[in-house]
C-alpha cells in the first residue's frame, strides 16, 4: 500500500517491486531492481527514505526516516526480516541479518555486517567491512562492538551519545508523560495520510 504523508508521496522506480502487504508512507524513493517484500514498512515521517539499487528488504522489516535523521540504504543490501532501521545510513553492500536494529544517526560501513539481533547504537559509526557478531553490540563513533552482558562498558560509551536527544530531540530529564504528548502529537500527522491510487 502506497500512502501520502505530509503531502509528499512514494517515488518507486518501475522495475522495483514492492509487496501488496507491504506498507510505503511519505516520501520514500525506491531505486532500480529494489524489492520490498510483504508486511515491510517504509515510512518517513518527516524526513526522507532512500533505498538504492538491487536492495532486498525482507518481510516484516521497518526502515523509518525523520527529519533530523533520514534513512538512506544503498545498493545491494540486503536487509533480514525483522530488522528494524531508524535514521540510519547503511552504504553499499551491507548485510543486515534478522532482527538487526540500527538506531538514528548510526552509519553501517560498506559491506559491513550486523549479524541476527545485533544492534547499531545512536550516532555509532560502524567501520566498511565490520561485523557485529549475533547478539552483540556495537556502540560508538568508531564502534566498539562489544557483548551484550559488558553492559556497563556498552553503558559508559551509550550515555554520551544522548539517546534522547537523537531519537525524540530532548533531554533525559523530560518526564515519560511528557515526551509520549510529544510523540503523540508528532505521530499524530497520521490523521492526514491518503492512500495513493494505484
Amino acid at each position: 500500500m502506497l500512502i501520502r504523508h505530509r503531502g509528499l508521496e512514494p517515488s518507486i522506480d518501475p522495475s522495483a517491486y514492492v509487496a501488496p502487504s507491504a506498507t510505503v508512507v511519505g516520501d520514500v524513493r525506491i531505486a532500480a531492481g529494489a524489492r520490498i517484500l510483504h508486511g515491510a514498512v517504509l515510512t518517513a515521517e518527516d524526513g526522507v527514505v532512500v533505498i538504492g539499487a538491487d536492495t532486498i528488504v525482507m518481510e516484516n522489516a521497518l526502515v523509518r526516516g525523520r527529519g533530523s535523521h533520514h534513512a538512506r540504504i544503498g545498493d545491494a543490501v540486503m536487509v533480514g526480516p525483522h530488522a528494524h532501521v531508524n535514521g540510519s545510513t547503511v552504504e553499499d553492500e551491507a548485510f543486515l541479518a534478522t532482527g538487526a536494529s540500527l538506531f538514528p544517526g548510526s552509519v553501517v560501513g560498506a559491506g559491513a555486517e550486523v549479524r541476527i539481533n545485533g544492534v547499531v547504537q545512536v550516532n555509532t559509526v560502524l567501520a566498511p567491512g565490520a561485523v557485529v557478531p549475533i547478539g552483540w553490540v556495537a556502540v560508538g563513533d568508531p564502534a566498539t562492538i562489544l557483548s551484550p552482558e559488558r553492559h556497563e562498558e556498552i553503558w559508559a560509551i551509550q550515555r554520551e551519545l544522548d539517546f534522547g536527544g537523537t531519537v525524540y530531540g530532548v533531554d533525559r530529564d523530560v518526564p515519560m508523560r511528557e515526551l509520549m504528548r510529544r510523540q503523540s502529537a508528532y505521530y499524530g500527522a497520521h490523521r492526514d495520510d491518503v492512500p495513493v491510487p494505484e
